[in-house]
């Protein structure tokens, strides 16, 4: 018998992701412990509401950041428009050569 996700919006993110970008790296951090405190979050039913989402995806290439991230909107506007959905989302997009060249500067810098 299959039990209740105690992440379903996570888990719904990262199919939608997943099945529509094909991402090679995909992470996505719940930070809406964090914000629990804040006036419109009292009361919400939803503990899922604040994310940080960083995807590597080869789609990414030649779009600029603000079309990137239009392309995980649209992924996500049923999500960020429910009453109690999603209510922040922060995104790192980047192409794969994106991530090699991060990667290749942060060993540079911790070898310095």
């Amino acid at each position: 018998m299959a039990s209740t996700s105690n992440t379903p919006v996570e888990n719904t993110i990262r199919e939608k992701i997943t099945a529509a970008l094909a991402p090679s790296t995909l992470v996505i951090r719940n930070d809406s412990h964090l914000h629990a405190h804040h006036e419109p979050m009292r009361g919400s039913a939803s503990k899922e509401t604040h994310f940080h989402v960083t995807i590597t995806s080869a789609l990414f290439q030649s779009k600029m950041q603000p079309a990137r991230h239009r392309m995980v909107y649209s992924l996500l506007k049923e999500e960020m428009s429910r009453e109690d959905g999603i209510h922040a989302l922060q995104l790192k997009t980047r192409t794969p050569e994106e991530e090699v060249r991060e990667k290749e500067r942060r060993a540079a810098q911790a070898q310095a």
